[in-house]
């Protein structure tokens, strides 16, 4: 396969990307034809996952400006994933310009895009990592850099964790992370579920796809899903499906193809300066 000029040295082309299936999805150019055949074999066992992809990001969209009125200006949005419209540094600045955002991703796509997309904003950047290494984060320059952890911090786990799987633990490494921010921060979450919804009869031939992907999709429980949420007060309504959280426009909340996922937003206990 005949690399792309755009793409960087020593990326696999035979392997798929979660990150660039998922820009894809969006409609996004920075995704290879492997990729792309992924995808589409994804959306033909769930016609509805292009649908809860955007339903994803408008949460995340929603759970921004709720981050900014609730006086927080400062963004570490994990699994970021490649830049598309409407993304963090946009919805951010866009309510605050004052608003600082740093992105980490371990894809050397996502991460040399967003270089790209980022160039000339000062108050946004990039850190290569992985969410399995925190320290790598947390003491990243570009951390040091743009966000003051004494102050509160709104850590953004969008559509990540149901691609860590249990034998890495990442509850404790939310609590980790969570352990470094300032009391009054905000974690701001959302993850697959079979829950409800088409992933309880479509989910099987779902997660085989993405068992050949460089991070298999992983469905959790409610129950375990609020659990990461240890450490946080819950702020209504709580976790619930995606469109349910919060939703600026009524209709749609209860379409069966939104109810694969849930989301949710905490805010860590304790006294705020």
């Amino acid at each position: 396969m005949e690399r792309p000029a755009w793409a960087p040295q020593g990326i696999d082309l035979t392997v798929p990307s979660v990150s660039r299936m998922y820009d894809y999805y969006l409609g996004g150019s920075h995704n290879f034809e492997v990729d792309r055949e992924a995808g589409r074999r994804a959306i033909e066992a769930w016609p509805g996952l292009p649908k809860i992809i955007q339903a994803n990001r408008a949460f995340m969209r929603r759970a921004i400006r709720f981050a900014v009125g609730e006086g927080i200006t400062q963004f570490l949005d994990i699994g970021s994933g490649i830049p598309t419209f409407g993304n963090v540094h946009e919805a951010a600045q866009s309510a605050d310009p004052s608003a600082r955002v740093v992105y980490v991703d371990n894809d050397p796509v996502a991460v040399a895009h967003s270089r790209s997309v980022l160039e000339g904003n000062d108050r946004a950047e990039v850190v290569s990592a992985d969410f399995r290494s925190p320290q790598d984060i947390l003491y990243s320059a570009e951390v040091e850099r743009l966000l003051d952890l004494e102050r509160p911090v709104a850590l953004l786990l969008v559509a990540l964790l149901h691609f860590i799987e249990d034998k890495d633990d990442p509850w404790k490494t939310v609590r980790e992370i969570a352990d470094e921010l300032a009391p009054g921060s905000l974690l701001v979450l959302s993850h697959s579920s079979a829950d409800e919804g088409p992933m309880r009869s479509v989910g099987g031939g779902v997660r085989d796809v993405y068992r050949q992907t460089s991070s298999p999709l992983i469905t959790r429980s409610r129950t375990e899903i609020t659990q990461f949420f240890d450490g946080f007060e819950l702020v209504e309504p709580g976790v619930v499906p995606l469109p349910r959280w919060r939703p600026e426009d009524v209709p749609g909340t209860d379409d069966p193809l939104l109810l694969s996922g849930y989301a949710g937003v905490g805010r860590k206990a304790g006294r705020v300066g």
